[in-house]
């Protein structure tokens, strides 16, 4: 309806974006910046979807829905934040690299990453992965150039020590499913976006007061400010159409229904389910991978790195936050 709209030449007066997860506070700021009026609505009693902070009363403590990662390198999610006033709620070590540990051979490292875009750290045995050769990370190079459709396993070696020590835990947590099985074109661009961009692109990022603190209340506040009408406990029961003028005619809420004139339009950011269900004719992903997240009441251990990928546990990931382990 929106690209409609601008062909026609004209702007949508009021945008209706269902959906207050990062998508759906995104598209909604971003309208804004443009000028155009935003209704949002949110299914759930409170906004962020996914990535949000709750009250656990089981530890008195408030908590992240998951250990969320941000590489200096995600240049969109850096610009969002900054966007909406946070731009210092992020914060990292000043050197780029990762700690590891292999839980079954009872080691630990740190792969280290040159700030340059030339991967000088390739050729350090004290900053790559113990056990690699320089001409190991070569196997790379066939994601840049990957055809689409194509899984990482159809495109490169998925096995040795590089991959298990390095690969497979970065491409599990930048994709959230098993790598080998993973679309080796996504798993390119983020090659190209962090280790291929220079190692100061892959310095981990965290939200120092919580995820909500960083990316959710903060986007509220701005789209209040500006004017948007938000709407949460609302969940969109149907979409009506008009097919003869190939629009979207009507919303369909539990607390009524809500005509739309020519000038509005409408921007799904919901899950897949969700769009399907609502866009009867829509093709989306039928299958999804759960990512669990344990927090314990036990401080961290003095001088333990954060965050720090496991290796051959069952956990993928130990981060540490004040009092507690995840």
């Amino acid at each position: 309806m929106e690209r409609r709209a601008v062909r026609a030449g004209l702007r949508p007066r009021l945008v209706h974006v269902i959906g207050a997860g990062l998508a759906g506070l995104a598209t909604a700021g971003r309208l804004q910046r443009r000028g155009v009026q935003v209704a949002l609505y949110e299914a759930a009693s409170q906004a962020g979807g996914r990535c949000r902070s709750y009250y656990d009363r089981t530890l008195s403590a408030t908590l992240d829905t998951g250990n969320h990662l941000v590489l200096a390198g995600h240049a969109r999610t850096l610009e969002y934040v900054r966007t909406i006033g946070a731009g210092d709620a992020l914060s990292g070590p000043t050197e780029p690299g990762f700690a590891f540990m292999d839980i079954a051979a009872g080691s630990r490292w740190t792969v280290r990453f040159s700030r340059s875009r030339m991967p000088f750290w390739i050729g350090d045995s004290r900053s790559r992965v113990p056990g690699t050769r320089a001409a190991d990370y070569l196997g790379l190079l066939p994601l840049l150039f990957a055809k689409p459709g194509r899984t990482m396993a159809q495109t490169m070696r998925c096995e040795g020590v590089l991959w298990d020590r390095l690969l497979h835990p970065f491409f599990l947590t930048a994709l959230n499913v098993e790598p080998r099985v993973g679309s080796a074109e996504l798993a390119g661009a983020m090659l190209r976006e962090s280790l291929a961009a220079g190692g100061e692109s892959f310095r981990p990022l965290a939200a120092r007061g919580g995820l909500s603190s960083a990316f959710v209340d903060p986007a509220l506040r701005m789209l209040q400010h500006g004017g948007a009408a938000i709407r949460l406990d609302s969940p969109l029961r149907e979409i009506e159409y008009d097919d003869a003028a190939g629009r979207v005619s009507a919303l369909d809420f539990p607390d009524g229904r809500i005509t739309l004139a020519a000038d509005e339009a409408v921007v799904l950011a919901v899950p897949g389910a969700a769009a399907a269900a609502l866009v009867p004719a829509l093709q989306a992903p039928q299958r999804h991978n759960a990512i669990v997240t344990v927090h314990y009441a036990v401080p961290a251990p003095p001088g333990l790195v954060t965050p720090m990928a496991l290796v051959n546990g069952t956990a993928h990931w130990l981060c540490t936050a004040e009092g507690r382990l995840s």
